[in-house]
């Protein structure tokens, strides 16, 4: 039986904090409808009742223990500490994003935008450039795994790609990052915001061409 680490303990302690939080929300939370969906300019463009908002944070808690568990018993069956550390450090990333996307997704429904209706999108932009700064700081020293980081046929070829790729993603991702918290109370939304949006798509193709690149290159590939 795999032993609990501290990350096992942390991803716990989160997924159950998350869960009373969702459980309070259910129970004493507003019996008005309140804003579940806000568009770029931070205007709710969809309400839903408390019992809604409550089962999306269960299922972040849930998600959160599933992929912090999983990915926490492929470091501990593998062998290789350098790739076991590698894995652990994805386990990490995914306790952290969850627990910031739980808390956040709670504060844009119940806070000032249940009265008005209007989030701050410069709010949304300055936590979404956080966890892409988050994000690129560790994406690139994860080590192969099924939850996070560049998928593409071609990673699970070859190791080489999986190490490019990732890494590419980690420095644009990290860049963009810095770029958005510093420009994020300056920028007039929605434009601040989609551009930063189109910055994760271009690098998102970037490194998936990167992945490609990088396997068909490497003599030590395997074949499909």
């Amino acid at each position: 039986m795999k032993r609990l680490t501290l990350a096992d303990t942390i991803a716990a302690i989160v997924s159950l904090l998350i869960l009373t939080g969702a459980a309070w929300i259910a129970v004493y939370g507003p019996q008005t409808p309140i804003p579940v969906h806000f568009d770029a300019a931070g205007q709710a463009d969809r309400y839903g009742s408390r019992h809604e908002l409550a089962a999306v944070l269960a299922g972040l808690a849930l998600l959160n223990l599933l992929v912090a568990w999983m990915t926490g018993r492929q470091a501990a069956s593998v062998a290789d500490p350098v790739r076991r550390k590698g894995l652990q450090r994805g386990q990490w990333l995914s306790i952290i994003i969850m627990g910031a996307v739980a808390v956040f997704i709670a504060w844009a429904s119940l806070g000032p935008a249940a009265a008005s209706g209007v989030s701050h999108p410069g709010v949304a932009m300055a936590f979404t450039a956080f966890i892409l700064l988050i994000t690129g700081a560790v994406l690139g020293r994860v080590s192969p795994n099924p939850f996070i980081g560049v998928k593409t046929p071609w990673v699970y070829k070859s190791r080489l790609a999986w190490d490019r790729s990732n890494r590419l993603a980690g420095r644009l991702m990290f860049w963009l990052g810095a770029l958005g918290l510093i420009a994020s109370p300056f920028t007039p939304q929605p434009a601040g915001m989609i551009t930063l949006i189109t910055g994760v798509l271009i690098a998102a193709g970037w490194s998936v061409l990167e992945s490609w690149r990088v396997w068909r290159a490497d003599p030590d590939r395997q074949p499909f």
